[in-house]
């Protein structure tokens, strides 16, 4: 079942953003050390009016156990929710000049991380939560659903590509080149 996060989902969705995030979690905390990168990203899932929030997080849970997450947002807000986190970092971590690209666009919902347990995948979860996604934009009077899907992830882009996702252009993101997707809502 897809519904809400709740700031108690925080043990469980953190590692899925992290696992998501891949290399750019690093990138993005100044650090390699796994145990700190998951207390940063536990420190911003409790709290509201941040971009890694629960309040913009849909899991997928079975039998009590989130097996997938999808972190998603206004793409228009993305400076104004990423500004708690930025500032956390330049204070307690010694990243006062880093990467600050803009991976959205106004008018878009923007869909973050997607990600789902290992254990879990191949078992259509993924699709279930981007087209909870895509439904949850629809709700909010979003007509267009973006996301980004590095150039090199083929598997990824055929997936996102078979949902209905485009590419509208490419994006250079903190360090890496991007195909920035459109899925269009029919309203």
């Amino acid at each position: 079942m897809i519904k809400p996060a709740q700031p108690t989902d925080v043990e469980e969705v953190v590692p899925l953003i992290i696992q998501a995030m891949g290399k750019l979690a690093n990138k993005l905390t100044n650090t390699d050390d796994k145990a700190v990168i998951n207390e940063i990203f536990k420190g911003f899932f409790q709290p509201q009016g941040n971009q890694y929030s629960y309040e913009n997080t849909l899991v997928y849970e079975e039998d009590g156990k989130v097996l997938g997450s999808l972190n998603a947002y206004d793409g228009g807000k993305l400076l104004e929710l990423r500004k708690p986190f930025l500032t956390y970092l330049a204070e307690h971590h010694q990243a006062d000049d880093i990467h600050k690209d803009v991976e959205t666009e106004s008018g878009e919902f923007y869909l973050d991380t997607i990600s789902v347990n290992p254990l879990s995948q191949g078992k259509g979860i993924g699709k279930q939560l981007i087209k909870a996604g895509i439904d949850w934009a629809k709700q909010l009077g979003y007509h267009n659903v973006g996301l980004l899907v590095e150039q090199n992830n083929d598997r990824a882009l055929k997936l996102y590509q078979n949902m209905g996702f485009v590419i509208q252009n490419e994006k250079q993101f903190m360090g890496g080149l991007y195909h920035h997707m459109i899925f269009k809502i029919n309203c």
